[in-house]
């Protein structure tokens, strides 16, 4: 199965980021709550229209990787995989 966002919205497959201390201690991604999500572009809407009509630059492409809120978006599961559906005005960043 296939995901094709519409007007506005990117598929994003998370990344698993943890930390480990000095000493070896492993932190899970889930422990810092305000940290933003990283995760890579999976699919992006063929077009960006904002709520007022005007026709919004697409900034996104496959593959790149972006920051985006921990809470934004909807968790979705399709093959067994997670991903999330995310507002293209909610990605914070694209990582270069």
């Amino acid at each position: 199965m296939k995901i094709k966002p519409l007007n506005g919205y990117v598929v994003i497959k998370p990344l698993e980021a943890e930390e480990v201390t000095k000493s070896g201690i492993v932190i899970p991604d889930t422990a810092n709550k305000e940290k933003p999500q990283e995760g890579e572009v999976v699919a992006v809407a063929d077009k960006n229209i904002s709520s007022n009509g005007v026709e919004l630059p697409i900034e996104m492409k496959l593959g790149d990787k972006v920051l985006y809120g921990r809470y934004s978006g909807e968790d979705v599961k399709v093959d067994g995989v997670e991903y999330k559906i995310v507002e293209m005005t909610s990605v914070r960043a694209i990582v270069q």
